[in-house]
């Protein structure tokens, strides 16, 4: 975790200039230990002190929107998994009663909790829950105090008289105060909000764990265009890492602190979180906009959204050349190495084409390579004809003999199909990547020079997505540290091999625009849960 990222907790309550300045822009979470312990709700709603006869009390017969969950004490966002029930506020408190009995007699309060039924409580289908666990089912969340878009929604407005809005968040627009109560122990599915959120435990406990915006791709977002499409896919108990191999790091990016009565969390927008409450948790959260979305005018939604895209899939790209070439495991390789170990009279035979060089022509003379950069290129050499046919023995075809000739047409377009999007499944691009600019300039230049047909096989037909990415890059690197007329002379020579330069300069293009693409659509999955190679319905 960098330490940017990192919580910090404050013991005192900062200013609104301070919280404004110093810490909301940040965007990273916040602990204020005894924030809300000035609140009447603090001492009034206290469940070991009365607090539960003053809720019922006060609430009377309000009627309150509960979460029913068949999975508690595991509550997931999708309205799948659970349904929103009336429920008579002073129904709950009774369970919340009965469970705090449990407790005093030194019985099992959750079994004790399951031998009683919820009264009056009606699913959306009119059926009334008897279950044994009902109870335990349900889960007060979000439950409105206050919501500004709709007042009639505050179904417990009545207790905003017994909460303060902390000084820090003085002038802020509040989008909504909620009620959040459990009778037992429950757990939230892991997700995020599209608001700032501050988070104030009256009463009991909560453990909440975070994760950073960044490691959306561990968590497996649910797809955008669905109705929970801001909570994570990952069941919470007992991970199958084979469905979600990139959930093995979720460990590594996670965050937990541990809030007791008083204490309050500021959880920014974007931020994943899981929250477990113990027995008899009672929380209130203020919501609230951004700065950041609120400042973002709707016309530049499409460029921003570009703009976004845009940055995360560079990103992925780098991501997917980010792999050490020691990693290569191929039968391509393996052919090389045991031709390597051979006669290099055979292998193109090297020294027949570095006798052929004459007069102003001998800087592309194979004597002249330093001995890594001549076993790349006859590695590489080697790789293509093989690659174009892998039939054929390696080191057995002439360099200036045509690796494909017109009746293998058809074979050559079926490789161009199979396309290589990892660094460390290709070993062409593995070599191309390893070459150091000075070095790479002298491969290719040799290669144009005593190997052109095997450089035009190369870019027409053997480059893979990521080979083609690979060699752009490089040229990028030698551009960088020869001076303007070598490039231009390096590039003249390179591209005088193809009959059809514009073809070569598109099959690059295209290999690298295939290998963005790919990028891209991982961005897509791992960010938004959407993919793009996903068959359709009527192809499945």
């Amino acid at each position: 975790m960098e330490d940017s990222l990192q919580i910090r907790r404050f013991d005192e309550i900062p200013s609104a200039e301070e919280f404004a300045s110093r810490i909301e822009p940040k965007n990273v979470p916040a602990v204020f230990s005894g924030c809300v312990k000035d609140w009447r709700a603090f001492s009034k709603w206290n469940v070991s002190n009365g607090g539960l006869d003053y809720l019922q009390e006060l609430m009377g017969s309000s009627v309150v929107g509960a979460m029913l969950s068949s999975s508690a004490p595991v509550f997931y966002g999708d309205i799948r998994s659970h349904e929103r029930v009336p429920l008579p506020f002073s129904a709950f408190i009774g369970y919340c009663k009965d469970l705090l009995q449990c407790g005093d007699d030194g019985e099992d309060s959750i079994s004790q909790l399951r031998k009683h039924k919820p009264v009056g409580l009606s699913t959306q289908h009119d059926d009334h829950v008897t279950g044994e666990e009902s109870p335990q089912q349900i889960y007060l969340a979000q439950v409105p105090i206050m919501n500004a878009e709709n007042e009639e929604k505050a179904q417990l407005e009545c207790l905003r008289e017994d909460i303060e809005t902390p000084a820090f968040l003085e002038g802020k627009v509040l989008a909504s105060i909620n009620l959040w109560m459990n009778n037992a122990r429950t757990r939230s599915s892991t997700h995020y909000d599209p608001h700032h959120n501050l988070l104030c435990i009256i009463s009991g406990c909560k453990q909440v764990v975070l994760w950073p915006p960044s490691a959306c791709p561990a968590l497996y977002p649910l797809p955008l265009y669905g109705e929970a499409s801001n909570h994570s896919a990952i069941p919470l108990e007992n991970i199958n890492f084979s469905l979600y191999p990139r959930a093995k790091s979720i460990y590594e990016y996670s965050q937990k602190v541990i809030l007791h009565a008083g204490d309050a969390v500021f959880i920014p927008e974007g931020w994943y979180h899981q929250v477990d409450s113990e027995d008899l948790t009672i929380a209130v959260n203020f919501w609230w906009r951004s700065d950041m979305m609120s400042s973002m005018s709707e016309h530049m939604d499409a460029y921003y959204l570009r703009r976004i895209l845009k940055r995360l899939t560079d990103k992925q790209m780098d991501r997917m050349l980010c792999k050490p070439s020691s990693t290569v495991d191929s039968k391509e390789i393996t052919a090389i190495g045991q031709s390597s170990n051979g006669s290099r009279d055979q292998d193109l035979d090297l020294k027949h084409q570095a006798a052929i060089v004459k007069g102003n022509e001998q800087e592309f003379s194979l004597h002249e390579l330093e001995p890594h950069t001549l076993k790349s290129l006859h590695e590489l050499v080697s790789l293509v004809h093989h690659r174009i046919n892998p039939n054929q023995p390696v080191g057995s075809i002439s360099a200036d003999q045509s690796v494909s000739s017109a009746s293998e047409e058809d074979e050559v377009k079926k490789f161009v199909k199979t396309n290589i999007f990892n660094l460390e499944e290709d070993p062409i691009a593995n070599i191309v990547w390893n070459l150091e600019p000075c070095a790479f300039q002298s491969v290719f230049l040799t290669m144009a020079h005593n190997f052109p047909r095997t450089l035009e096989a190369l870019i027409m037909h053997a480059l893979s997505p990521v080979g083609a990415e690979v060699l752009t890059r490089k040229f990028e690197q030698m551009d960088k540290m020869i001076a303007a007329d070598h490039g231009s002379q390096f590039y003249q020579k390179f591209y005088s091999v193809f009959d059809n330069q514009f073809s070569a300069m598109d099959a690059l293009l295209n290999g690298k625009e295939l290998f963005a693409r790919q990028a891209f659509n991982n961005v897509l999955v791992q960010y938004l849960g959407t993919n793009l190679d996903r068959p359709k319905p009527s192809e499945e």
